[in-house]
Parts: C-alpha cells; structure tokens; sequence
C-alpha cells in the first residue's frame, strides 16, 4: 500500500511540474502575440502618414487640418501598441 502511495504521489509532482512549465510557456507564447500587434500598429500609423501627405499633395491649402487630423489618428494608433506592450510586461511578470 505505502509503495503504490508513494508511485501515486511522484505521479501527481511530474504532472504539476508539467502544468506550470505549460502554462508558463502559454504565457510567452500570449506575450509574443501581445508584441506583435506592434507590427499592425506601425503599418497603421506608416498608412496614416502616407494618406496625408497624399491629401497634403492635392489640397496644399488644407494642409494645417490635415496634419491635425494626422497627428490625432497616429496618437490612437500608437496606443494600440503601448497597450499590447503593457499587457505583455504583466504577463511575463507572472513569471518572472
């Protein structure tokens, strides 16, 4: 009885140690996700950037609004990015 305990109970340590080394690696494979909306964030904002100074192009009497407006959806944009960002540094931080 005490031999079959002890295989029991060695059985259960290996499974626990294997479910935290799963669900640390869910982890850094959640943060990797997080950084990579990064990438959108910069095509978004490369994209926002092109379209004024395409509009800055054709009406250069707008130019003031334009740049305005510009500035405005970068700054949106750009918290897409710290927001992923952040999120990633609290969940590696779990572990860490």
């Amino acid at each position: 009885m005490q031999s079959l305990f002890s295989v029991l109970l060695s059985e259960m340590e290996q499974v626990v140690e294997y479910n935290q080394y799963f669900s640390q690696a869910m982890a850094y494979i959640g943060a990797a996700i997080a950084v990579l909306t990064g990438v959108s964030q910069g095509i978004g904002q490369s994209m926002v950037a092109a379209k004024a100074c395409e509009s800055i192009a054709r009406q250069p009497e707008m130019a003031g609004r334009i740049t305005t407006a510009m500035i405005v959806g970068a700054a949106v944009a750009e918290t897409t990015g710290l927001y992923a960002f952040i999120t990633a540094i609290l969940i590696l931080s779990q572990f860490m």
